[in-house]
């Protein structure tokens, strides 16, 4: 009778263990973030989608029926831009689908994303201050920080923004360059141009790109504003009434970003992403998408 109790505990005990490594359902549960990626069969990215030509809502996109994405997020479809087909690329790689999350930029820089999206792949720049609470893939694209003003302006030089008013995307490196936050912008001082107008007057909205779209509409607030040159070529070819002022500021590494506080390990995913970007790089896939959406190759490291 006590070996029949010693084999029913041995086997109950089997089964409870069994249970807890497939958290009571026939699939394992996920050691990774990676592992639950591929488990569930799409990597959720978060984007923006007011940022044209990196990512923007594509209006004839359909949603496709046999979607894997959850409800309140795009998905491939939906969306389009530079940052956009890299991310489906990063999915085709890991062999899942890409769907999109749409925080506001200051949630996806301030870490601690408590497993709301996967990833960010989103323009997001390298900088010692991100690194505190995100890890950071290898750069997949640089581009070259500059200010626009408004057409009509009269403003020819750096010298002449002084005392001016300037708008910036919230929690950007834009807003840390103007702001002179040199420490906290954490790039090399051999990719910093150009020192800051004096006693300059900051005004933050939630994307840098609605700093263009206000003057577009008529705002008066504020003379220009800081982004990316691709950013400005786009508004231009748009016909909105600024220019490009002078040379770029200051060039940032873009990379994917991966929150150090995830519930799950992202050691192997960054490694996987990683792997993507570098094959990328090496095949001409990132130079045909930069060509595609930017207009010309931004996927080289400045020299």
């Amino acid at each position: 009778m006590k070996r029949l109790y010693n084999i029913l505990a041995v086997g109950i005990v089997a089964v409870l263990v069994l249970a807890a490594c497939t958290g009571g359902g026939g699939e394992a549960k996920p050691a990774t973030l990676l592992d639950a990626i591929k488990q569930r069969g799409y990597i959720l990215v978060s984007t923006d989608p007011n940022y044209e030509p990196q990512s923007f809502l594509n209006t004839d996109g359909q949603r496709p029926a046999d979607t894997k994405c959850p409800a309140d997020a795009l998905t491939s479809a939906e969306m389009q831009g530079f940052d956009v087909e890299v991310a489906v690329e990063v999915g085709k790689g890991l062999g899942v689908e890409t769907c999109f999350a749409t925080p506001d930029w200051d949630l996806i820089t301030a870490g601690n994303w408590a497993d709301k999206w996967d990833v960010s792949i989103g323009s997001m720049t390298i900088t010692t201050a991100r690194q505190k609470v995100l890890d950071f893939s290898v750069p997949y694209y640089y581009a070259p920080a500059v200010i626009a003003v408004r057409a009509d302006a009269g403003i020819t030089s750096l010298e002449d923004l002084n005392g001016q008013a300037l708008c910036v995307g919230s929690a950007t490196t834009y807003e840390q360059w103007l702001s002179g936050d040199f420490e906290g912008l954490g790039l090399p001082e051999s990719s910093i141009y150009a020192q800051p107008p004096k006693d300059v007057k900051i005004v933050p909205l939630p994307t840098d790109q609605e700093c263009a779209q206000a003057i577009a509409a008529g705002r008066q607030d504020f003379v220009g504003y800081v982004t990316s040159m691709t950013v400005v070529n786009a508004n231009i070819a748009a016909g909105f009434p600024v220019v490009q002022l002078g040379s770029p500021v200051y060039s940032e590494e873009l990379a994917a970003a991966f929150d150090k506080s995830s519930s799950l390990p992202t050691d192997t995913l960054r490694e996987e992403v990683n792997k993507i970007f570098t094959a990328m790089h090496s095949d001409g896939r990132l130079s045909q998408l930069s060509i595609k959406w930017l207009g010309e190759d931004l996927t080289q490291a400045p020299k």
